[in-house]
C-alpha cells in the first residue's frame, strides 16, 4: 500500500492551528495515519512539499444544488436527466477543485450520482444526498404557477423536489427517499424566493407532518433538514424535531435562542443573497421582490446566532452561472464572522452536522484524507479560501491528489 507524504510548517485541524519547522502529515489507504515531526523514509513514499502552505481539512458546503442549471427550476424540470446528469457532474467536478471534498445535497441529488461518483465516472467530492426535497401542495417546492392547468389529480414532482400532503403521504414519502439512498431528509417549512405561488412569511407543513418526516428519519438514525427563512418556521422546527436549519435569513433573538438550546445547526447562505442582488435578471418573475425581503436582514440573522452559541454550518445555494461563486461565501460571510470561525464551520462543524466529526472536516489519525493547501493566511484572511484561483494550491481527496499547483509559481 502506497504511503503519501505532505510537508508543512502549518496546519489547521478543524479546531486549531498547529505550527513547527517540519511537519510531516502521514497518508495510507486513503486514511491519515498521523502527524509526525519526524521525517519518514521518503524512498518508501509518495512525497509533498507543502512546506510553503497551510494545510487545511477539506472543505464542507452543507447547503449544495448538484441538479442546479437554472434559477428558474422550470427550466430545470424541462431539461432531460441525461442532460442534467452532465451538468451536475461538471458543477461536482468544479467544486473539488475549489477544495471542497464533501458536500450536502438540499434537493435533487439522486443515487446515480452518488454510484458515479463512487466508480470514478465523476471526480468529485463526496455527495450526501437529499433525494427530492419535499414540500406541501402550494409551498416552496412546489414550482407550479398559479396558471397551470391541472391535467391530473396528482401532486408535482420535479427534478429538485415533490409535493406532499397529510403525515400518511409524508410518511411514504420520507421512506421512498430513504429507500433510494438519501443521506438526510429536506423540507420546506416556509415560503421562498424562487417558488412561484407562495409567499415568504408563509408557514409550511402542519406539525403533524414535520414530526412524521423527523420520526421516519430517526428510523435510519439520520435527520432533517429544514429550508426555514422566518423566526416563525424556525421555532417551528425546533419544536418538532428538525435537526438543521437553512437559511435563517429572518430570525430574531428568541429563535436564535431556541436553536442554541435544543444543539440544533443553522447553515446560513448570505453569498447567494448578495450576488443576486447585483444580477435580480436571474430570477424567474416576482422573486426579485422576495429576495429584497430578505437581504437586508441575513447578517444581523448571523450575528445573533453567533451570539446565541448556535452551532453555525456553512452552505452555498447556488444555481445556473453564479454555481462559480461558490468561494464568496468565505468573503460574504467574513463582513460578520471571523475567518478562523468561517473555516471551523466549513470543516469541524459541518461534519458533526453530517454526523461525520472525526470522519471528514479535520486532519487527525484515521480522518478521510481529505486535504487542501493555500497560500497566505487563511485563519486570518477570508479572502484566502474566497479566492482559490489565487490560493488553492493543493487538494486531496480520500488520498487522491487531484489538484496540485506546487509546481506553478508557489508564492
Amino acid at each position: 500500500m502506497t504511503t503519501l507524504t505532505i510537508k508543512t510548517r502549518r496546519y489547521f485541524d478543524g479546531e486549531k492551528l498547529h505550527t513547527a519547522e517540519r511537519l510531516t502529515v502521514i497518508v495510507r489507504g486513503g486514511r491519515i495515519v498521523g502527524v509526525s515531526d519526524v521525517a519518514d523514509d521518503a524512498s518508501k513514499t509518495d512525497e509533498i512539499d507543502a512546506s510553503s502552505l497551510t494545510l487545511l481539512p477539506g472543505l464542507i458546503d452543507a447547503h449544495f444544488h448538484p441538479v442546479s442549471a437554472s434559477f428558474d427550476v422550470s427550466v430545470v424540470d424541462r431539461s432531460h436527466p441525461s442532460l442534467r446528469a452532465l451538468d451536475a457532474r461538471k458543477h461536482l467536478e468544479s467544486a473539488l477543485l475549489r477544495g471542497f471534498t464533501t458536500v450536502r445535497d438540499a434537493g435533487g441529488g439522486d443515487i446515480g450520482l452518488v454510484r458515479a461518483t463512487e466508480l470514478g465516472l465523476i471526480r468529485g467530492p463526496r455527495l450526501l444526498i437529499a433525494g427530492k426535497a419535499l414540500s406541501q401542495t402550494g409551498g416552496h417546492g412546489d414550482m407550479r404557477p398559479a396558471d397551470a392547468v391541472p391535467i391530473c389529480s396528482c401532486g408535482y414532482s420535479g427534478a429538485l423536489s415533490a409535493v406532499v400532503d397529510g403525515p400518511e403521504q409524508m410518511r411514504q414519502a420520507v421512506r421512498e427517499q430513504l429507500r433510494q439512498g438519501a443521506s438526510q431528509i429536506k423540507l420546506f417549512v416556509s415560503g421562498g424566493v424562487l417558488s412561484p405561488t407562495d409567499p415568504l412569511w408563509m408557514n409550511q407543513f402542519t406539525d403533524a407532518e414535520i414530526r412524521a418526516a423527523v420520526e421516519e428519519a430517526e428510523t435510519r438514525r439520520t435527520y432533517v433538514m429544514a429550508h426555514a427563512h422566518t423566526a416563525d418556521a424556525v421555532l417551528r422546527c425546533i419544536k418538532n424535531g428538525v435537526r438543521s436549519i437553512e437559511h435563517g435569513t429572518l430570525m430574531n433573538r428568541e429563535s436564535a435562542d431556541a436553536v442554541a438550546a435544543a444543539g440544533a445547526f443553522v447553515v446560513p447562505t448570505l453569498a447567494v443573497v448578495d450576488v443576486l442582488r447585483q444580477d435580480a435578471a436571474r430570477l424567474p418573475p416576482g422573486a426579485g421582490e422576495k429576495l429584497g425581503m430578505i437581504a437586508d436582514q441575513n447578517a444581523e440573522s448571523l450575528e445573533l446566532c453567533g451570539r446565541a452559541g448556535v452551532k453555525l454550518g456553512f452552505g452555498t445555494d447556488l444555481f445556473g452561472g453564479l454555481r462559480d461563486r461558490q468561494a464568496d461565501e468565505f468573503i460574504t460571510r467574513g463582513r460578520v464572522q471571523s475567518a478562523s470561525d468561517i473555516i471551523r464551520s466549513a470543516t469541524r462543524v459541518n461534519a458533526e452536522l453530517l454526523n461525520m466529526a472525526g470522519q471528514i472536516g479535520t486532519i487527525a489519525p484515521n480522518a478521510c484524507a481529505d486535504i487542501i493547501g493555500v497560500t497566505g493566511d487563511p485563519l486570518n484572511d477570508p479572502r484566502v479560501l474566497g479566492e482559490p484561483e489565487r490560493h488553492l494550491k493543493l487538494v486531496i481527496r480520500g488520498g487522491e491528489v487531484v489538484l496540485n499547483r506546487l509546481t506553478e509559481n508557489p508564492q
